[in-house]
């Protein structure tokens, strides 16, 4: 709960899911569909560190809404929230091991009559199952907001969770046999008996979609015993700098062609121009000292060679907004040292993009100074 308050008043994209909900398996034959798995989050990333507190925790509509006029499939995510039961290893009352089944959500309430578009809210209250999990948690998977709302598939979601759980542990790794895998992706009895469709159908684009959206890879392993696949075991990779940055601006980008650009497919998306942090030009001479300016013959101005303390246009202020409160100018040397030469062919808006990203996953992996 300290990191989940930390990571709100940050108030960035990214924020701390406790690891006992991620670990949370869903009852047989019952999962969550994609926009209720992402409502969840919201309400999570909402609650922030004081989703253990028995309290009521309020959204804006438009929060969930994310471009749609309407607001009736808000209503029909709150039911499914209502009905959907998950289940933990627990002990009964005479010490054996039990499975315990509960509800997630307690109540909730949504406005009925709005005056406007924006003014709709939703209030709801977490069940004193959901809030002594999160309460007893010491674990949790920093998730980023951007990559929920961006993901196509509910298991590619699932997954993305439990590798963000277990991405920095020693063990970055999670092995579980068929039933369990199942039981976490919420996959019905009735789909995909056969494992080469499971493959298809839930791995291959669950992985496809984390590789491309998450700060991670995702791998496995496949455990047999004779010709039948038993257990798997999955393998979580943290993404270097470079493809970090590459990662925030797709997150950034219209989902449009999305899959297009996964794929490598060519094509032609007009999209509107990035707005620049501030004016990138030479800095007019100053009393302070500035750093120097890696000069092109276009006149263009490339990134700073000296200090971001004094003088250094808008590289300064963005290490400022984006570097976590760490040191502008340690982070100026880890991105010097992580792009090296490429560093001398990138100016303007693509080198105010890739400087903001490094910012970004700088933070994102140390968290605060």
């Amino acid at each position: 709960m300290r990191v989940a308050h930390a990571l709100k008043a940050r108030d960035g994209e990214d924020f701390a899911k406790p690891g006992n909900l991620v670990e949370v398996r869903f009852v047989r034959g019952q999962s969550l569909s994609l926009t209720a798995a992402r409502l969840l989050a919201l309400m999570i990333l909402t609650a922030g560190g004081d989703g253990w507190q028995p309290m009521a925790h309020k959204m804006r509509k438009s929060e969930i809404r994310r471009g749609h006029k309407g607001n009736e499939r808000i209503s029909d995510m709150l039911e499914e929230l209502h009905r959907t039961l998950f289940a933990i290893d627990d002990l009964s009352w005479r010490g054996r091991k039990a499975t315990k089944r509960f509800a997630l959500i307690q109540s909730s309430r949504e406005e009925t009559e709005e005056e406007g578009g924006e003014s709709g809210w939703i209030e709801w209250e977490f069940t004193p199952d959901a809030r002594r999990l999160i309460r007893e948690s010491e674990t949790y998977a920093v998730l980023n907001r951007q990559a929920i709302l961006g993901f196509r598939s509910s298991y590619a979601l699932r997954l993305y969770e439990m590798g963000a759980l277990r991405l920095h542990r020693r063990q970055s790794t999670w092995r579980a046999d068929m039933t369990a895998v199942r039981a976490a992706f919420g996959i019905a009895p009735e789909l995909y008996k056969d494992f080469a469709q499971l493959r298809r159908k839930v791995l291959d684009k669950a992985k496809a979609e984390i590789d491309h959206l998450a700060h991670f890879t995702v791998d496995w392993r496949e455990i047999r015993r004779g010709r039948a696949i038993v257990e798997i075991e999955f393998y979580f990779h943290p993404k270097a700098a470079p493809e970090q940055l590459l990662t925030v601006a797709e997150i950034e980008r219209h989902a449009a062609g999305r899959e297009a650009r996964r794929d490598g497919a060519v094509e032609e998306i007009l999209a509107e121009t990035p707005a620049l942090p501030a004016p990138l030009r030479p800095v007019p001479p100053r009393v302070a000292p500035r750093p120097a300016q890696a000069g092109r013959s276009d006149g263009s101005v490339g990134f700073p060679s000296g200090s971001l303390q004094y003088g250094s246009g808008p590289f300064g202020e963005i290490s400022r907004a984006h570097g976590g409160g760490w040191d502008r100018d340690l982070i100026a040397a880890a991105y010097r040292e992580q792009m090296g030469a490429r560093l001398d062919g990138l100016t303007g808006q693509k080198l105010v993009k890739s400087w903001t990203g490094f910012c970004q996953a700088f933070a994102a992996r140390r968290g605060r100074p």
